[in-house]
């Protein structure tokens, strides 16, 4: 197939976008579908021999599914999983599956592989469309198609998987994966970096070749995790100021540049500078991606959640997390409830049946419904990502709001951040437990407040946001945060020795634990001998 005029791409997203917007003014019938769509992935599930032996059978009905399945996490699968990588066929899914996502999440612990199947590969493919088009029913036109789409993903190299042997199978981060399986038209006459650029693995290199070959070029879309989208503007705007003024934002080297598509990250903390550095006509469109499924997409103002996407073949259940007990998850099922029974406001632990051969697995992540007609919810952290050592319950979008907050009143830019208890030890004259805070800031630390004064304006937004904290602090439970302002580069050098640099690849915000902050101290320590 040749390459599509840009005048026929742009006619033919025209017809796609007003396709799209007539099927998202249809929201009575989301919870029929989804049991449609639970009914097709269980009579596929029965095929398979571990969801035969948990119970699943073809034409389970609902309440059986609910009642007599459950829950599972990666570790409950691991048996399994590897058994399917060694080409052991209908183990999760019909078939062998000789394809695998890599992800570790945000939280520390063993790599997983997630099964990629041909169903899934569809799913992922659907739900990209989806997110471009609920871009263009949002801004009321289909610019974005008359330029070039730039993705910040990871590595499209294959690696094979030494274990499964002789069974061939490979593994590799799921948007290298996602950008292996584009559609033809896609590939051909939007898709950026270009094959040859996809497939490095360096970073900094990556990101050099990508600011050579696209300076040049007219990107109307940029994707991609903030803290990279920040890093590669730098590198196009040094590569186009070469014999030049310098370039004061990407819309003066694209000026069709008009949206930003960012997601699993909140993007609080860099919108001042992503702002700045991307222009000021640049719309921000936010998306819901895991490792796992495409879960949801903007489709109106910032502030009103992400559309839940129910028509892309997974299956969505939620659990209350007033319910939620890692260690009895396995109990749980009966507790959860679907997408018709689900409350605005309620955080809920987010359950996935896919196409993969997950059923009711818990992925970790929190969500909260903003609305539930149409369903929207916004993302608010990590079931094992909290904070709640000394039992205040704060959540990830509430440090990255607080910390928003205080670097907006002061005019700081954050670079990296991550959140972690002290306990009390009286040997050490702590007589009462706090939070430390680990930031890096853009600016240089001897020209922003002090870290004391930063700590109390953290305590006082959080105090704001959370009862729960609120009244620790009131009770005496929690003394006042402590600020760590941490040199350059030891965020980086974590990242790096965790295996978490460059790509999808986020740092976790906040911990119940030391784990992270212990480590971090360590290379601070070393940053400043």
């Amino acid at each position: 197939m040749a390459a599509l005029s840009r005048k026929a791409l742009v006619f033919g997203s025209k017809l796609m976008a007003v396709r799209y917007r007539a099927r998202m003014r249809r929201v009575a019938g989301a919870a029929e579908r989804q049991e449609r769509t639970r009914a097709g992935l269980v009579d596929e599930l029965a095929k398979t021999s571990y969801w035969r032996e948990t119970g699943i059978y073809a034409g389970m009905p609902a309440q059986d599914f609910r009642r007599g399945v459950p829950l599972r996490t990666y570790e409950d699968l691991a048996g399994a999983i590897e058994r399917a990588k060694r080409g052991e066929a209908d183990v999760l899914w019909p078939g062998r599956c000789s394809l695998y996502a890599i992800s570790s999440g945000t939280t520390v612990g063993r790599t997983k592989y997630l099964p990629i199947t041909k169903p899934m590969i569809e799913h992922f493919k659907d739900a990209g469309l989806e997110s471009l088009f609920a871009y263009t029913a949002r801004v009321g036109h289909v610019g974005i198609f008359r330029g070039r789409h730039l993705f910040l993903g990871g590595s499209t190299a294959l690696a094979p998987i030494a274990e499964s042997k002789p069974f061939e199978a490979y593994a590799a981060d799921l948007s290298g994966i996602c950008a292996l399986n584009l559609p033809k038209w896609v590939e051909r006459n939007l898709y950026e970096p270009g094959a040859s650029i996809a497939q490095i693995g360096d970073w900094p290199a990556k990101i050099s070749a990508i600011a050579r070959r696209t300076a040049p070029l007219d990107i109307t879309l940029l994707g991609g995790i903030p803290s990279w989208a920040l890093i590669l503007a730098d590198a196009v705007r040094a590569e186009s100021s070469l014999g030049r003024v310098g370039v004061p934002n990407l819309q003066a080297i694209w000026p069709n540049f008009e949206c930003f598509m960012h997601g699993g990250v909140p993007i609080a903390p860099y919108q001042d500078e992503l702002r700045a550095v991307l222009g000021p006509r640049v719309n921000f469109h936010e998306v819901y991606p895991a490792s796992e499924a495409f879960i949801a997409v903007q489709d109106a103002d910032s502030g009103a959640g992400l559309r839940l996407l129910t028509d892309v073949g997974i299956f969505y259940e939620f659990l209350p997390m007033s319910a939620f007990d890692q260690a009895r998850l396995s109990s749980l099922g009966d507790k959860v409830v679907s997408l018709s029974e689900v409350e605005a406001g309620v955080d809920y632990a987010l359950i996935l049946t896919t196409p993969a051969g997950l059923a009711r697995y818990v992925i970790g992540d929190v969500v909260r419904f903003t609305s539930t007609a149409p369903a929207r919810l916004l993302y608010v952290g990590r079931t094992k990502l909290q904070l709640s050592a000394f039992g205040e319950h704060v959540i990830e979008r509430e440090v990255t709001e607080a910390l928003s907050v205080v670097c907006r009143r002061h005019g700081l830019t954050v670079v990296n951040f991550h959140v972690a208890p002290i306990f009390a030890n009286a040997a050490a004259g702590r007589n009462r437990g706090c939070h430390e805070w680990w930031i890096e800031l853009r600016q240089d630390p001897l020209l922003t407040p002090n870290a004391c004064e930063i700590g109390s304006q953290l305590d006082d937004e959080l105090r704001r946001m959370n009862d729960d904290y609120d009244a620790k602090r009131k009770g005496g439970g929690l003394d006042t945060p402590v600020v760590q302002l941490v040199k350059p580069a030891v965020f980086e050098l974590w990242m790096k020795e965790n295996g978490k640099w460059g790509g999808q690849n986020k740092m976790p915000r906040c911990r119940s634990d030391r784990e992270i902050a212990d480590k971090l101290a360590r290379m601070q320590n070393q940053a400043l001998a």
